[in-house]
């Protein structure tokens, strides 16, 4: 592959997002918010957080039930709960900093390897490896001439990817993943008009459709819509009672279930009658 394409490209071509011109934290925040959730949907909660609090201690600061809250519809609110404990860390053992260090960044809460290394690359400008589902998918396929990487990296896959990333390692990762995200695309990629189409694999095979299906996750009537469900009701009302739970689901099951996961992952609190946000 021709780094200068997808660098030229992404010089032309880039979104002004706004966490691309803020602090470390501002980086941070919007790591977490990006998890599985789109764009669009994480600016207004981001630039809201930002807002609210500009630093980890300001966050940390914050009851949990405001954090879920605040998260709102961004889906996953563990991601919330787990930024919260991070935040209280890094106030308390790193002067109120994000730690530039990968070991470091790896030992917060809901910080793995992906988000660790996008953090040091797009807050501190280092040059990590950053493998997120845009990057590995252009990578697959103008590399590997297939539609879909396989459901997550291998240690080849990983030090062959390595073997790519120019001189300016953290524009790369933004190049790329960049390009995954308007080119190169999931469903309906611009192949006609790609920059990389005299180097891509999937294009010389001939478009080849991946093997197995790649569907959305389901939503409608699933255990996670019920949850969903339950701590959208929470943040409109401050306590709600195990029959007006019952009343906002079909499945009274479901709902017992649902209720236990909840509290075992900390987004609701119970007092045997009642159910509410965390304090």
């Amino acid at each position: 592959m021709r780094q200068e394409i997808v660098l030229e490209w992404f010089d032309q071509n880039k979104r002004d997002l706004p966490w691309r011109r803020t602090t470390p934290w501002g980086v941070m925040v919007s790591e977490f918010m990006l998890q599985q959730t789109p764009v669009q949907r994480v600016l207004p909660v981001w630039e809201k957080w930002l807002a609210k609090w500009p630093t980890p201690r300001d966050l940390a600061k914050a009851k949990r039930s405001e954090v879920i809250t605040d998260w709102g519809r961004l889906g996953y609110p563990r991601r919330a709960l787990r930024l919260h404990e991070s935040a209280t860390i890094i106030a308390r053992d790193y002067k109120n900093a994000v730690p530039n260090d990968l070991t470091d960044l790896r030992s917060l809460p809901g910080v793995g390897e992906y988000t660790a290394a996008a953090i040091a690359a797009f807050a501190f400008n280092q040059s990590t490896l950053v493998l997120d589902v845009n990057i590995r998918r252009l990578f697959a396929r103008v590399i590997d001439g297939v539609e879909f990487p396989t459901p997550s990296p291998s240690q080849i896959e990983r030090r062959l990817r390595a073997e790519l990333i120019p001189a300016d390692g953290a524009k790369w990762a933004a190049a790329t993943m960049e390009f995954g995200a308007l080119v190169c695309t999931s469903k309906n990629p611009d192949c006609a008009d790609c920059p990389l189409k005299r180097q891509c694999g999937w294009r010389k095979a001939g478009y080849p459709k991946s093997e197995s299906v790649r569907n959305s996750q389901a939503w409608v009537g699933t255990d996670r819509q019920c949850r969903g469900v339950i701590v959208q009701a929470l943040r409109e009302e401050k306590k709600m009672t195990t029959r007006r739970v019952q009343e906002l689901w079909h499945d009274s099951s479901q709902v017992e279930q649902a209720l236990k996961t909840l509290i075992a992952d900390g987004l609701i609190e119970t007092t045997g009658k009642s159910f509410r946000l965390p304090n």
